[in-house]
């Protein structure tokens, strides 16, 4: 019988280099396409996520305190800002695989599945992109700090599917929505085509990954007869440490299903 979805899940958190588990995230989503295309589906199964998954020995990881600011008005400041965004993109391979593995156990439509292999696919891109940004102008991944915190909000709702759904993609993600249009200016004026080609794919498909949270919350809370925005913010005040910071992108957040009455009221 085929590997299931869950086991290949944790095959990627067990994967330390990080552009060996971008492509065996890339392999295992391709596998699970295709066999819902031929309609013979990769059974999802069940398999147990390691409570952090396997990182290189570079990046050295630091308190989020300790991180030097990343400025892009110069080269050095640009390579850090890449460099900071090739580690998001790391660990949202990460957590976009382990919320199939640490869920298996809840009954979800194959829906919730095909939604989030698509995004750990989107991830695994992502991070190769901004990978060939940083060795195009003689960097590379783990040359520098990175943020040590990224994995938190994971650990703190690893026995809540809807606590995490309200972190990761509707808090954590939609703030990319927020901050990355000034990132893609700041490339835009030093000319930097590749790193803005590459941030443009990354905006673009961010918003796909924010609605997929909302949707399979809005589902979750609908199937449990919960009010969404009562719960949402609720979950938020529960696991996520600090308030919302404005300014929003309002139009891209209800593109993805966030209306402003959800994140709003958590703003300090």
């Amino acid at each position: 019988m085929s590997k299931g979805l869950a086991a290949r899940a944790v095959e990627v958190l067990n994967t330390a280099d990080g552009r060996t588990k971008a492509a065996l995230s890339l392999a295992h989503a391709q596998a699970w396409k295709d066999s819902r295309a031929a309609g013979t589906p990769l059974p999802v199964g069940a398999a147990t996520p390691p409570e952090t998954p396997a990182r290189p020995d570079t990046p050295e990881l630091l308190p989020p305190r300790d991180m030097p600011r990343r400025r892009p008005g110069s080269e050095a400041g640009r390579i850090a800002l890449l460099h900071a965004v090739a580690h998001i993109e790391l660990n949202a391979i990460d957590l976009h695989w382990d919320i199939i593995a640490r869920f298996s156990d809840t009954r979800m439509p194959a829906g919730f599945h095909d939604d989030w292999v698509q995004a750990a696919a989107d991830e695994s891109k992502h991070f190769n992109l901004m990978c060939d940004c940083l060795e195009a102008l003689g960097s590379h991944y783990g040359a520098l700090s990175a943020h040590a915190g990224l994995w938190r909000a994971a650990s703190a709702t690893k026995s809540d599917i809807m606590g995490r759904l309200a972190v990761v993609p509707m808090v954590l993600e939609a703030r990319g929505l927020d901050v990355t249009p000034g990132m893609i200016a700041a490339f835009e004026a030093a000319g930097a085509d590749q790193a803005v080609a590459a941030l443009k794919v990354i905006y673009a498909e961010e918003v796909a990954h924010v609605a997929y949270g909302s949707k399979w919350f809005n589902f979750l809370c609908g199937r449990a007869d919960l009010d969404p925005k009562e719960t949402f913010h609720g979950l938020v005040r529960k696991y996520f440490h600090g308030a919302l910071k404005p300014p929003f992108n309002e139009e891209k957040r209800a593109d993805a299903g966030l209306p402003p009455d959800f994140y709003w009221p958590l703003v300090e």
